[in-house]
């Protein structure tokens, strides 16, 4: 029997490899497929609203697939989903989102403003941190043993760190360095949509779900009444932070196979 397509998308800096024991968990019911990095095809820059990012997802599920698919996307990945979604109903059986909360309303109004101001950014955007994060070490165990020593590297589970390294090191003259660059990274970060509060007004084209963590710090800075009224009754938090598929592959696919079932049944649809 033919396996479900489902096509990830990646939090941003993290190559879709990261994800290997999240996937090898959800291998056995899905057929699953992921561009390895987002927002690196110069033929698709990073611009303010990610529409170059949402064309380049478009284009990547019409050369892949021959019919709709399931889409999962964690944080970045949840946000392009959705867009895409939104843009191209016909490419997609669902949605199902992964720690991407919906900035709505005032908060939207606010990261407008400061998305591009010093202030926001020393401040408020992950982008304080990007844009100075180390990418040089001299070889893969000192980068390795430098992500180890921070706690939240820390929590993710066994090996999941090192299929970080395998898929998000590359050789550098000077010994090994991050394929995700930071300048994207932070570009990324810079360029936030504001306007997905009003993508997201109506009745959404597909079925759509959300799965959070309950420790997350995004969705308490973004508020999550905007996203509970976008799924409904297709909501879901479990333990874990932001980064709960890394720190938890194995709830986290449970969840989203169980998330998944939900959507794609009768009842889901009506709904």
């Amino acid at each position: 029997m033919t396996k479900p397509q489902l096509h990830f998308a990646h939090a941003n800096s993290y190559p879709a490899g990261t994800y290997r024991r999240f996937f090898d968990l959800l291998g056995a019911d899905f057929d699953i497929q992921a561009l390895d990095m987002h927002a690196h095809n110069p033929n698709y820059p990073v611009e303010t609203g990610w529409g170059a990012l949402v064309q380049e997802y478009i284009d990547d599920l019409v050369s892949r697939y021959d019919k709709p698919v399931i889409l999962l996307g964690h944080s970045l990945g949840g946000m392009l989903s959705l867009m895409v979604a939104k843009a191209r109903p016909d490419l997609v059986r669902c949605v199902v989102l992964l720690d991407s909360p919906v900035v709505a309303g005032w908060r939207a109004l606010v990261l407008r403003l400061l998305r591009n101001s010093r202030l926001g950014e020393r401040h408020f955007s992950p982008a304080r941190f990007s844009r100075r994060r180390r990418n040089l070490w001299p070889d893969a165990d000192a980068a390795y043993q430098h992500f180890a020593a921070k706690p939240m590297f820390a929590a993710w589970a066994p090996q999941v760190l090192r299929d970080y390294m395998h898929s998000g090191l590359a050789p550098h003259p000077q010994g090994m360095q991050l394929r995700f660059t930071r300048e994207i990274e932070t570009e990324v970060y810079r360029s936030l949509p504001h306007h997905i509060g009003s993508l997201t007004k109506g009745r959404f084209p597909v079925p759509i779900g959300f799965i959070g963590g309950t420790e997350s710090v995004e969705c308490r800075q973004a508020g999550l009444g905007p996203t509970r009224k976008l799924v409904g009754r297709f909501f879901r938090q479990i333990p874990g932070g932001h980064l709960f598929p890394m720190e938890s592959p194995e709830r986290a696919a449970a969840e989203v196979r169980a998330m998944v079932a939900a959507l794609l049944a009768p009842r889901g649809r009506a709904d």
